[in-house]
């Protein structure tokens, strides 16, 4: 199952794949021209890692708290490629990555922890 980890409410806008055992990373500045480009950010940030859209189960973004503007164009960017693609979509808060350690985002996921949009 491959997954998707959006996180704009921080200084940078992080993007992370995890594919089985795998996991990819890639950061850019959280800045204005960088929010309106958001959606084609993603797709190129995807096709760097030889994965199609289509291949994603599950989108998690963070919801905050943190950067008004990033956290809300996240969700909206990500609840839109959701729909349009069919993938399950998910929020999490800041505070549940202590340490920026997303890969706890998968466990809460498993638990049920997480907020599904």
């Amino acid at each position: 199952m491959n997954n998707l980890i959006v996180d704009a409410a921080n200084d940078k806008i992080l993007l992370k794949i995890i594919i089985d055992k795998q996991s990819y990373t890639s950061e850019y500045s959280n800045s204005r021209e960088n929010f309106d480009n958001l959606s084609l950010i993603i797709f190129d940030f995807l096709k760097k890692k030889n994965t199609k859209i289509e291949h994603i189960a599950n989108i998690f973004v963070n919801h905050g708290p943190g950067k008004y503007s990033g956290t809300r164009l996240s969700i909206v960017i990500c609840k839109a490629i959701c729909l349009a693609y069919d993938i399950k979509l998910y929020s999490y808060g800041s505070e549940q990555i202590n340490g920026n350690n997303y890969g706890k985002i998968l466990d809460l996921h498993k638990k049920g922890d997480l907020i599904s949009g």
